[in-house]
């Protein structure tokens, strides 16, 4: 990262975003716009800051950060996005909290972590929206889900399909049914068309076990395999990386994983390893053996889902489809 001399904290809300610069203290309250953007610009040039060595600090907070993302990248300023837990948890014991006083703590976490901070760079178009469009198949996926349990319900106190309390139901399900194939047949469209994610997603669905469900979220949470460098990262990113739980000699803990992870993620893995275990022959002699030495079922599920997201990495690095072991012995 080029040499920074001014930590600012950002800290956004839906309408507005306040800053502070580390050292100075000064700070700025501004509205989550593109003209509050450009009073950013006015700020650093009464305060004399050089937009080259800023770093600007902020929280991961979603759809909220996103203007104002793709407004440093178009002017250059470099950005980090941090996780708001190890922010807090980095702080220790406060007292009081008010907007200002979150963005001067954040400029201050920046400044204290500034060797281990990597600035934010510019993301690829087709990769953001492929996932704004998962994100709204998903959220249409769960509502059409709750409806279906809905009419399941009503169906078994015998109320029919034509009758007036079921046929709502009915339709909304029909149009969320065509909208969703709308989505997935738009989600191929940009895969196609982009020859790294094609080429990729080919070589992700090669392996027992991950569908295009799977093969999607992977790329998009690895930013086509380039935000994680090996899949250990990954694995404590998702949550399926054992930890050793041990201190002195009264503490002696069971290997465990961590329950701060993408839940969505570890949710993906953990079907993918269960449907390898059905489909893939030497998975599933893996874990019957396991289970028949009586080995907990969780804990060789897990290993499972570790096995697929090392395979993921691997045909990624190797650049070839996967080959079971079997066939290559055969």
């Amino acid at each position: 990262m080029k040499n920074v001399q001014h930590f600012i904290g950002a800290d956004l809300a839906k309408k507005t975003i306040d800053l502070c610069c580390h050292g100075t203290q000064a700070s700025l309250s501004i509205g989550n716009t593109p003209q509050g953007f450009k009073e950013l610009l006015k700020w650093f040039r009464q305060q004399q800051i050089d937009p080259d060595k800023v770093l600007i600090v902020m929280e991961h907070t979603g759809l909220y950060g996103w203007a104002l993302e793709a407004f440093l990248h178009d002017h250059q300023i470099d950005f980090v996005k941090v996780n708001a837990l190890t922010i807090k948890r980095s702080i220790g014991l406060v007292r009081g909290k008010t907007d200002k006083l979150d963005a001067a703590r954040i400029a201050c976490y920046g400044h204290r972590h500034q060797e281990v901070l990597k600035a934010e760079t510019v993301p690829d178009h087709q990769l953001k929206r492929l996932q704004m469009l998962q994100s709204n198949r998903e959220l249409l996926v769960k509502q059409r889900a709750g409806l279906l349990c809905a009419v399941k319900e009503y169906r078994n106190i015998q109320i029919p399909d034509k009758d007036l309390i079921l046929q709502p139901l009915l339709q909304v399900i029909k149009t969320l049914d065509k909208q969703i194939e709308k989505l997935e047949q738009e989600i191929n469209q940009v895969i196609t068309n982009h020859d790294d994610l094609k080429t990729n997603f080919r070589l992700l669905t090669s392996i027992k076990g991950v569908g295009p469900v799977v093969a999607l979220a992977t790329l998009i949470k690895t930013r086509n395999f380039t935000r994680f460098a090996n899949a250990r990262k990954f694995a404590c990113y998702c949550g399926t990386a054992p930890f050793e739980h041990s201190s002195g000699t009264s503490i002696r803990g069971r290997t465990r994983v961590s329950h701060l992870a993408d839940k969505s993620m570890k949710t993906l893995l953990d079907l993918a390893a269960k449907t390898a275990i059905q489909h893939d022959q030497e998975i599933k002699d893996f874990y019957r053996r396991r289970i028949e030495n009586g080995k907990s079922k969780m804990s060789t599920i897990n290993i499972v889902r570790n096995k697929i997201l090392y395979r993921m990495f691997a045909v990624i690095k190797r650049q070839t489809p996967f080959i079971p072991n079997y066939q290559l012995a055969a």
